[in-house]
């Protein structure tokens, strides 16, 4: 199967730019370019920080956008989104517990989608109603792959100012991953950055956002925004394999011969 993963948008109000770009034109050309090419995927998964600044007008601005959408998509949270705002502009989310999160089951497997927000904090929480969430659905994907998909990495990737605000609960989390023992990939954002490895034993990946990036850097006290191309994971899942594509969608200088 294909799916699209999409990440960090940060929206803001129309007009306005952050870090000098304009977010709304970005989710715009991403949208355009996977309609265009990815027609066919099984879906697209939005991987948090839908908005910057948490208000109305940005979650009507994605919601307009999404109509555009021709695949199926699902909508997670990150720590500058508002769950109570998102959920009046998008009613038919239905929350359990209070949280954004869900699972969608595929031919390939269990796609787990973590609710990792907490109001307020730029870290991820996972507390005990969403880990006891969590292990009931593992639980019920007993002998099924499972694929796991969170905003905020649970996995070091050592850059000093990024690995204090990733996944609090990281090794809570481990145990419960490592109890089902079929966990295939986790998937997360929040870092814009482009980062891969294992983590414990589990395949792990990290995508660019499509508006502002994070400069690799690893100095304690230095933190710089860049202007790297935005991108979109375009990522193929079989029974053998799993395959994560990186695409710099505003790139346009191929040639083909």
């Amino acid at each position: 199967m294909k799916i699209i993963q999409v990440t960090d948008l940060h929206l803001v109000q129309p007009g306005k730019l952050l870090c000098g770009l304009d977010p709304l034109d970005r989710l715009q050309r991403c949208i355009e370019n996977i309609n265009e090419h990815h027609a066919d995927a099984d879906m697209v998964i939005f991987t948090g920080d839908l908005s910057d600044t948490g208000d109305e007008e940005t979650y009507q601005l994605l919601a307009t956008e999404l109509n555009k959408l021709v695949i199926p998509y699902h909508l997670m949270l990150g720590n500058h989104d508002n769950r109570d705002v998102f959920l009046r502009v998008f009613p038919s989310i239905v929350p359990e517990d209070g949280f954004v999160h869900r699972v969608v089951d595929t031919d390939e497997g269990r796609f787990i989608l973590l609710d990792t927000l907490e109001m307020g904090r730029v870290e991820g929480r996972l507390d005990g109603t969403r880990l006891a969430w969590l292990k009931q659905q593992l639980q019920d994907a007993s002998g099924r792959s499972v694929y796991v998909f969170t905003h905020h990495p649970p996995f070091p990737i050592h850059m000093p100012h990024l690995d204090p605000i990733g996944l609090i609960e990281a090794g809570e989390l481990f145990e419960l991953l490592k109890e089902h023992g079929n966990v295939r990939h986790v998937f997360a954002g929040h870092a814009h950055r482009p980062v891969a490895g294992s983590w414990r034993g589990i395949p792990v990946s990290v995508l660019r956002g499509t508006n502002h990036q994070s400069a690799l850097g690893f100095a304690p006290d230095k933190l710089a925004v860049t202007h790297e191309p935005p991108v979109y994971g375009v990522i193929f899942i079989d029974r053998e394999t799993v395959i994560v594509h990186s695409h710099d969608f505003l790139d346009t200088s191929a040639a083909y011969y």
